[in-house]
């Protein structure tokens, strides 16, 4: 038989049951659909938290406090710390320091309240954690000094207090405190968790003075002086809160994070979540791959006496089994096309909090499996139609 022979036999083979074909090509778009959706959800999930860390700047470095490594002690940073860290001359290589303390308050415009995580900081906060104001204007070293009642919000938070209504020069209430808003962070992008755009920033000085106290700090942010500098800054700002603590490194009840430390700390947790996403999409592929097989056995079983005749002609076994993985190998391709194309549609919903990001090489990588499925689970059911014997084949009832 010629290869076009074949080929035709392999499309009327699978013609001959549109119902059954169907449901085969739906096990496999189920498959390969459901590896492709769920790699791009990790895909998408690495991008947004990378997006995210990279956001805050490059070149900073996050100091908190935390557990001793050899001791149970626990030790708050304070201002004192901050200050330490502002002096050039021991540590040259930190341009600038942002102290922060947060807690999360009832917030009230009018008869409308929400719940927001509030940020007391400094007026370099905006510049230092690339937290640019869409809306009016952020709040100054003035206001900070001067502990003034005056805050920035974010986006979401606008809108939540707000509505369609400019927030700029409008008054909120945080507890009994009334702050008027300057104004409005451009939106940031964000997955899962709490949203930095449904929070407020603050002067420090009024948020220890209204809400938090005059108590410990939540984190200390510092800027290197340059991207090439952050190890060292990151090494100075070590020694220099251990020294303003009046502890040794060993004793250090702090932590000092590098955004490049975070980056792939959220690439490695993202990465493994990929990859058992993947694993358990691919359970729908071997199940796609078992329906193939089962299909092909029946087809085989169904067309014994046609396989007796053709053999009687002067068919080989080789052409006999050719057409058999042909037809194999088409239905699982179509089910592949098809299951990258629903994967396509439906990257276009956010899934788990995320919009899936589908890469070239994910497609491809999907076209091939779908081939590999077709010639590996059709195999089997191919050789053993190959094996009848023309007598044995043309006696089956």
């Amino acid at each position: 038989m010629s290869p076009l022979e074949i080929l035709r036999s392999a499309l009327a083979g699978i013609g001959g049951n549109v119902t059954r074909t169907a449901l085969t090509l739906l096990g496999v778009l189920i498959g390969v659909g459901s590896v492709i959706l769920l790699l791009g959800v990790g895909t998408g999930a690495t991008a947004s938290v990378s997006e995210q860390i990279e956001g805050l700047g490059t070149n900073t470095i996050t100091i908190s406090s935390g557990m001793s490594r050899w001791s149970a002690r626990f030790q708050d940073l304070t201002l004192d710390e901050a200050n330490a860290l502002a002096d050039q001359e021991a540590a040259p290589a930190i341009a600038e320091v942002v102290p922060q303390v947060t807690t999360s308050q009832t917030v009230t415009a009018g008869t409308v309240s929400t719940t927001a995580t509030i940020t007391g900081t400094t007026a370099n906060y905006f510049d230092v954690t690339n937290s640019p104001v869409a809306i009016g204007t952020a709040f100054r070293e003035a206001d900070d000094a001067g502990a003034r009642k005056v805050a920035v919000i974010g986006a979401t938070l606008a809108e939540d207090l707000f509505a369609e209504a400019d927030p700029v020069g409008q008054t909120i209430t945080v507890g009994s405190t009334p702050f008027v808003v300057y104004g409005v962070l451009h939106a940031k992008d964000t997955t899962g968790g709490s949203s930095a755009n449904s929070g407020m920033v603050i002067p420090l000085t009024r948020a220890q003075r209204s809400l938090t106290g005059y108590g410990a700090l939540s984190t200390i942010t510092v800027q290197a002086a340059s991207a090439d500098a952050i190890d060292l800054a990151a090494a100075q700002a070590e020694s220099v809160v251990a020294a303003s603590l009046g502890v040794t490194s060993d004793e250090a009840a702090f932590t000092v994070t590098t955004q490049s430390q975070l980056l792939e700390a959220s690439t490695s947790v993202s990465s493994t979540l990929s990859a058992m996403l993947a694993a358990i999409a691919a359970i729908s592929l071997v199940v796609g791959g078992i329906g193939v097989t089962n299909i092909m056995l029946v087809t085989v079983a169904e067309r014994t006496r046609e396989i007796g005749i053709r053999k009687a002609l002067g068919a080989t076994g080789a052409a006999i089994s050719g057409q058999f993985v042909l037809e194999a190998t088409l239905l699982s391709l179509a089910g592949g096309l098809l299951g990258i194309l629903a994967a396509v549609v439906a990257s276009r919903f956010e899934i788990l909090g995320t919009r899936p990001v589908i890469s070239g090489s994910s497609v491809v990588l999907a076209a091939g499996v779908s081939v590999a499925i077709g010639v590996f689970f059709g195999g089997y059911p191919a050789i053993r139609a190959s094996l009848l014997t023309p007598v044995a084949a043309l006696r089956h009832d």
